[in-house]
């Protein structure tokens, strides 16, 4: 199956190829409580236990290697609110050339830090995705580097539609899928996959309310655009989707469910507590979802949640059990 823009399955499968033997084949966990609450039963595929903590090297890594040696010699710059800057910064130091990730001035310490500790130089660029994607661009045509972006570009999406390619293998036969969206990289390629190997398969993005952009614009049909979100899930500030991921999701996706901050971190809190796994808080919207009753439809069904990430900023993870705790 081909999506709008022209990516075929077989260019994830050969991304697959591609990463077979640098990515992690994270593993499915499940646990009898959640699917107590939810009323089904429900796979988790655990991204948070990736390298670099989240399933952006997959993406990354496959951007990196479609191009040529003496292009890829020059370097990389992309932009990123934390965990594609990992994920370029991690390509960058296998293939050995130099990377540079602008950032919001708000970014969690800790993934500055990584990034950094893989070998990337960090630059600060303003509050918003925008901000961050200008400056990127200008500092790629300044020194003739190639530009990573996060999600609209289709070696990105086909790197990251790799993560159901392997969901779907592990565990044959969902009913449902259930992906985080923030540009829509994971969300399309992954609606790619879901469409090419199981066509009858319901495929449901999920959002934190306040950054509804691709909620927004499918009710629409077209992009919208929204003011810059405050959400405790910095992976969901984009303020509209893709170019290139859109018209995939429009084309392919059932449905996109929003979910409240506080549903976030109740979901954090369980998956910590039942499923012993730390996920942050854009990669546990899926489990919220499911806990607080916002799919419908899902009672008795074989439903795949995609945990995402785990780069959770411990200074907020403490605050997030203290107010679970009622503290």
């Amino acid at each position: 199956m081909n999506d709008p823009s022209g990516i075929a399955f077989s260019d994830i499968e050969a991304a697959a190829a591609r990463l077979e033997t640098v990515v992690h084949h994270t593993p499915v966990l499940m646990s009898q409580e959640l699917d107590a609450r939810a009323g089904a039963r429900v796979s988790l595929k655990c991204e948070n236990l990736q390298r670099a903590g989240a399933f952006k090297i997959r993406g990354a890594y496959n951007k990196l290697a479609t191009l040529a040696p003496e292009v890829r010699a020059h370097g990389v710059v992309a932009y990123s609110s934390g965990n594609h800057a990992q994920g370029v910064a991690l390509a960058a130091r296998i293939f050995g050339v130099p990377a540079t990730i602008c950032v919001p001035e708000t970014i969690i310490p800790f993934k500055r830090a990584a990034t950094e500790a893989y070998g990337a130089v960090v630059v600060l660029a303003g509050r918003t995705s925008e901000d961050r994607e200008i400056r990127a661009r200008s500092l790629a045509a300044e020194r003739g580097a190639s530009l990573v972006p996060p999600y609209d570009d289709p070696a990105i999406i086909a790197g990251q539609g790799t993560v159901a390619l392997e969901f779907l293998r592990q565990v044959p036969g969902l009913d449902v899928l259930i992906t985080p969206v923030g540009g829509g990289g994971l969300l399309a390629g992954c609606a790619l996959v879901a469409r090419a190997l199981c066509p009858g398969i319901r495929i449901v993005g999920i959002e934190a309310e306040d950054a509804n952009d691709t909620f927004l614009s499918l009710q629409a049909g077209r992009r919208i655009r929204i003011p810059a979100p405050h959400t405790i899930a910095d992976g969901m500030r984009a303020l509209e989707p893709g170019e290139l991921t859109f018209p995939i999701i429009k084309a392919l996706v059932d449905e996109i469910v929003l979910v409240r901050d506080a549903d976030i971190e109740a979901a954090m809190c369980f998956l910590l507590e039942h499923v012993k796994v730390l996920v942050e808080p854009t990669g546990a919207v899926g489990v919220a979802a499911l806990l607080a009753g916002r799919i419908t439809g899902v009672a008795g069904r074989r439903v795949g949640v995609v945990l995402s990430g785990g780069n959770v900023d411990p200074a907020a993870l403490v605050q997030i059990l203290k107010r679970a705790a009622g503290e």
